[in-house]
C-alpha cells in the first residue's frame, strides 16, 4: 500500500510517541498493556534496541515490586513480554506468559461455547458479557503464544474466541460492531456502535489473518477473513472529513476519536486492499494533526464501559494521554511505516 509519506517523518513521530509513552505513570493492566504493545510494535519495525531495553528495564522492575492477580484485561501485557521473550529467550518472560495462559485456559470466567467473559478485577464484574476489547487483551495474545510455542490448542482456543465474538457482536446487516453482548439477556445492551470496540475487532482480525501460518486450514480463518471485509466495507463509508471516526459511528455529531480511528486505519493497511489506500491517506493525516509535539496522542477517550445510552458515549472525556491511544497510534504509525513503499515525499 503506497501512502507517499518520508520515512524518516514517521519514524521521528514514531520516536516522539514512544518516548512520551515511556513518561507516563503506567501500571500492569490494559493501558500499559496496549501501550506497550505499541512501543513492542515500534521496536519491531524500527529495530530501535532502547525500545527493547527500556522495555526490559520496566518490567524487571515490576516483577521486583509484585505483580498483580491476572484478569481478561491484565492479560494484554503479555504482548510486550512475548516480544521480550522472542528477543531475550529469558525463562522469566516465558514464565509470565505461561502463566497468563495458565488463567486464561482455566481460570478465567467463560461461558457458551467456552467464551471468555469480559473482567476488569477480580469480581464477576459483568456476568456473561462478551466486550469486543477482549480480542485484543486475551484472544489475540493466546493465538500468538499458541503460533509462537506451537500448540495448536491455543489457537485453536483463540480462534473460537474470534469466532462467537463475531457472531455475539458483529451486525450482520451493517458489517460494524456492538460493544458488548449480554449472554444471560441475548442482547447488546444499549446497542450502540461504538468506535474502539470495532478498532479492537478490526485490528485483532487484520493482525490474526496475517500471524497465523496455514491459516486457510483452520475454518475460523474464513470467518474471521470474511467479518473483517464486510466491516472495513462499512467503516471506509463513515470516515469523517478530517480522517478520523466518531466515538459513536453512525452519529455524524459525535466527536472525532484518535484511538478507534488509529486501530481501524492499521487494520486497513493490514488488509492489504489497495483501494483502501485513499482512506489510510486521509486516516493517517488526521492522526499525525493529533499529536503533539511532545508525541502525546490527543482526543483519546477515556476508559468506556457499555454505556446505557448514546449520551454516555458522547460524555466520554477525551482530555488526557491515555495509554491505549498511545499504543493504537503507534499501531498504525508503524503499520504505515511497514507497507509505505514507492518515492517518499521529502525522504
Amino acid at each position: 500500500m503506497k501512502l507517499h509519506v518520508a520515512q524518516s517523518d514517521l519514524k521521528q513521530t514514531i520516536d516522539r510517541v514512544v518516548e512520551y509513552t515511556f513518561g507516563m505513570d503506567l501500571t500492569w493492566d490494559w493501558p500499559g498493556g496496549v501501550a506497550y504493545y505499541g512501543v513492542s510494535r515500534a521496536f519491531e519495525v524500527t529495530g530501535e534496541p532502547s525500545y527493547l531495553d527500556r522495555m526490559a528495564g520496566w518490567v524487571d522492575e515490576y516483577i521486583e515490586a509484585g505483580l498483580p492477580g491476572w484478569t481478561v484485561n491484565t492479560c494484554a501485557m503479555g504482548h510486550m513480554l512475548l516480544t521480550l521473550y522472542e528477543q531475550s529467550g529469558d525463562q522469566k518472560y516465558l514464565d509470565l506468559i505461561l502463566s497468563k495462559v495458565d488463567y486464561l485456559e482455566h481460570r478465567a470466567l467463560r461461558f457458551g461455547d467456552r467464551v471468555l467473559q469480559h473482567t476488569v478485577s477480580a469480581k464477576n464484574d459483568f456476568p456473561e458479557q462478551a466486550w469486543a476489547d477482549t480480542l485484543f487483551m486475551a484472544a489475540y495474545f493466546l493465538l500468538r503464544v499458541g503460533v509462537k510455542l506451537q500448540e495448536k490448542r491455543l489457537i485453536d482456543d483463540a480462534l473460537n474466541q474470534f469466532y462467537w465474538h463475531i457472531n455475539y457482536l458483529q451486525d450482520e446487516n451493517t458489517g460494524l460492531w456492538y460493544h458488548g453482548y449480554n449472554h444471560i439477556g441475548k442482547d447488546h445492551m444499549s446497542g450502540i456502535y461504538w468506535a474502539r470496540a470495532n478498532a479492537w475487532a478490526a485490528y485483532t482480525m487484520s493482525r490474526a489473518a496475517r500471524g497465523l501460518p496455514e491459516s486457510y486450514l483452520y475454518p475460523p480463518m474464513m470467518h474471521i477473513w470474511s467479518s473483517l471485509r464486510d466491516q472495513l466495507a462499512a467503516l471506509k463509508k463513515l470516515q469523517k472529513d478530517d480522517g478520523l471516526w466518531g466515538t459513536v459511528l453512525d452519529y455524524p455529531e459525535a466527536y472525532s476519536e484518535v484511538s478507534a480511528s488509529s486501530g481501524i486505519a492499521a487494520a486497513m493497511v493490514m488488509q492489504g486492499n489497495p483501494l483502501h489506500a485513499k482512506y489510510v491517506r486521509k486516516a493517517l493525516d488526521g492522526v499525525l494533526g493529533n499529536i503533539a509535539e511532545n508525541g502525546r496522542v490527543l482526543n483519546v477517550s477515556g476508559g468506556t464501559a457499555v454505556m446505557k445510552n448514546i449520551e454516555g458515549y458522547l460524555g466520554i472525556d477525551r482530555k488526557w494521554a491515555q495509554g491505549w491511544g498511545q499504543g493504537l497510534a503507534l499501531a498504525f504509525l508503524t503499520a504505515a511505516l511497514e507497507s509505505n513503499e514507492g518515492p517518499k515525499y521529502g525522504a
